[in-house]
C-alpha cells in the first residue's frame, strides 16, 4: 500500500484537541487495510515528526433511516478505521496549516 493513501483525513473534534492539548495525542481516518506500521511511517514521513505510539480502532458501520417526499429511506453509513497517534515529547503536527 502506498504511504500517500493510508492517511484520509485528520479528525477535527473537540475530543481530538482535548487529547492534543493534554496528551499530545492526534487523530486520523486510515485506510481500513493499513496496519500499524504503515500508519507510523505515513505521519513520520508526512509531519516530519517522531511517533512513539499508534492505537487503532475499527468503528462499526450505522444504520440511518430520514422521511422525505418520496417516502421513507433507509440506508447504511460506511464503517471506518481510525488511528491515535502519540506522537514523542516536545514535537506538534500542524493540523490546521496556519504556518503559511
Amino acid at each position: 500500500m502506498k504511504l500517500s493513501d493510508v492517511l484520509v483525513k485528520p479528525i477535527l473534534s473537540e475530543k481530538a484537541n482535548k487529547q492534543t492539548e493534554k496528551q499530545n495525542r492526534y487523530a486520523f481516518v486510515v485506510d481500513k487495510k493499513a496496519n500499524k506500521l504503515e500508519i507510523k511511517k505515513a505521519v513520520e514521513e508526512f509531519y516530519g515528526v517522531q511517533v512513539s505510539n499508534v492505537n487503532t480502532l475499527v468503528m462499526p458501520s450505522k444504520a440511518k433511516a430520514k422521511y422525505t417526499k418520496a417516502g421513507f429511506i433507509v440506508g447504511r453509513k460506511p464503517s471506518k478505521k481510525k488511528a491515535i497517534i502519540t506522537v514523542a515529547e516536545g514535537e506538534t503536527i500542524d493540523i490546521y496549516g496556519t504556518g503559511i
